[in-house]
């Protein structure tokens, strides 16, 4: 029988996978805003992990995620320019360069909250 905390973690994982996978072309969610739908407001990089070793696996739209700055994560320039290519082909639009209104194309499931 597993414990209650790898229950709860694994939970989250499937929760947070959920989620990124309902963000339509267009959106984006933050990492913060996918934690605290998914049950745990402080669980941001909790989030980017599972990004990170899942999107392959469950061919999750990752360039639909970004930090609460609505600034996409990547510092390295290589993912940085495909994240904001892939948003840019959907249609979503920067603000100097770096930045997204996240009044404008911030996705709010209503399933999640």
């Amino acid at each position: 029988m597993k414990k209650r905390k790898e229950l709860n973690h694994e939970f989250f994982t499937e929760r947070v996978v959920e989620m990124i996978k309902s963000i339509p072309e267009g959106k984006v969610m933050t990492y913060g805003q996918i934690a605290s739908l998914a049950g745990s407001p402080k669980g941001a990089r909790q989030v980017v992990r599972i990004l990170h070793s899942m999107s392959k696996k469950y061919n999750l739209p990752w360039h639909r995620v970004i930090n609460s700055k609505g600034e996409i994560g990547f510092k390295d320039d290589e993912s940085f320019i495909v994240q904001k290519l892939l948003l840019e082909s959907e249609g979503v639009e920067f603000i100097d360069n770096r930045c997204i209104n996240l009044e404008q194309y911030q996705f709010h499931p209503d399933v999640y909250s």
